[in-house]
C-alpha cells in the first residue's frame, strides 16, 4: 500500500482511497452537490478515485455496490458525530507558532492525564487550552491527552472511538487539537495522546459494512470485537492501524523535526 488511506487533497484535486474488499463498486457521494464519483478498484480490495472540484470542507458518503451509503472508515472529521457525513480537510491550513519547540525527553517528566469533556466547564480543546498554564504552574511537563477520536454520543471517556481518523467534533474543530499542542508547546508542555488499537465502540462503527476482516473471533476483549491483526486478510488491517498512528503524528504536530514512521510506504511525517 503506497497511497494515503481516506480522502487526501493532492495538487490534482482530492484523492480518495478505502479498503473495500467485498464490494464490486465504490463511489464518493456529495448530496449537496449530487455528485457521484464512482471508485476505481486496484488490487487487495482497495479502491481509488481523484476528484478535481473536491475542496476542504466538502461532506461526502462512500456508497457500496449502489445501495447504502456510509461515512469513510478513514474519515479525517466528522462534524455530525459517527453516523453522518465526514469531511474533506486540510491539514496544513493551521499556522504553527512554535518553530523554536526543542522537543522533550523521556527521563524525569511529570505527566498529567486529562480528559477533555470534564476538564472545562465548556469541555472543548480550546477551553482546556486557556488552563494550560495553571498545569504549567503545578510543575506538570508533559500533558497525557485521554482519547478523542471521534465517537456516538455526547459523553464518553474515550474509549469507545470508532472513527479511528476523526478527532471528535464535541471537543472542537478539526484544527482545535492543532491549537492546544501550539499553545502547550508555547508553555514548554509536551503533548501525548492516548490511543485504542484493540478495539471499537459499540455505535457508529461501519467498518464491518466495508470489510468484515476488520475483526475477529479468534479473540475476546471486554469492550468489543477484536481487530484482525494476524489472521487471513490481516495485511490491511495493520497498514489502517499504522496509517493511523503515523496520521496522529504528521497531521497534528508542527514540522519541527523529521523522522521516518514505520509505514509500508515510507512517508515523511513530523514531529516536535
Amino acid at each position: 500500500m503506497n497511497r494515503i488511506l481516506g480522502a487526501h487533497l493532492t495538487a490534482s484535486g482530492c484523492e480518495f482511497v478505502v479498503w473495500a474488499p467485498n464490494s464490486s463498486s465504490v463511489s464518493v457521494v456529495v448530496e449537496s452537490e449530487n455528485i457521484s464519483l464512482p471508485l476505481k478498484p486496484e488490487k487487495d480490495g482497495y479502491f481509488t478515485g481523484t476528484a478535481a472540484n473536491i475542496a476542504a470542507g466538502t461532506q461526502y458518503y462512500y456508497q457500496l455496490d449502489d445501495q447504502q451509503s456510509f461515512p469513510d472508515p478513514c474519515s479525517r472529521y466528522q462534524p455530525a458525530g459517527p453516523h453522518g457525513p465526514s469531511m474533506v480537510v486540510d491539514p496544513q491550513q493551521m499556522e504553527w507558532h512554535d518553530a523554536d519547540w526543542p522537543g522533550i525527553g523521556i527521563a524525569r517528566q511529570i505527566i498529567y492525564e486529562l480528559h477533555v469533556g470534564t476538564f472545562t466547564p465548556d469541555g472543548t480543546l480550546d477551553a482546556a487550552a486557556k488552563k494550560l498554564e495553571y498545569l504549567q504552574s503545578l510543575g506538570i511537563t508533559v500533558v497525557e491527552i485521554m482519547p478523542i477520536a471521534e465517537w456516538a454520543g455526547r459523553w464518553n471517556w474515550g474509549y469507545d472511538g470508532v472513527n479511528l481518523f476523526a478527532p471528535s467534533h464535541h471537543y472542537g474543530d478539526y484544527d482545535a487539537l492543532k491549537r492546544f499542542v501550539d499553545h502547550a508547546h508555547a508553555l514548554n508542555l509536551g503533548v501525548v495522546l492516548d490511543v485504542v488499537y484493540n478495539h471499537f465502540g459499540p455505535d457508529g462503527n461501519y467498518l464491518s459494512r466495508f470489510s468484515p476482516h476488520y475483526f475477529t473471533d479468534r479473540y475476546k476483549t471486554e469492550w468489543g470485537d477484536a481487530l484482525n491483526f494476524d489472521g487471513p486478510d490481516s495485511e490491511q488491517v495493520r497498514e489502517f492501524i499504522i496509517q493511523n498512528a503515523c496520521e496522529w503524528i504528521s497531521a497534528f504536530l508542527p514540522p519541527a523535526e523529521f523522522f521516518f514512521c514505520g509505514c509500508k510506504n515510507r512517508r515523511r511525517v513530523h514531529i516536535a
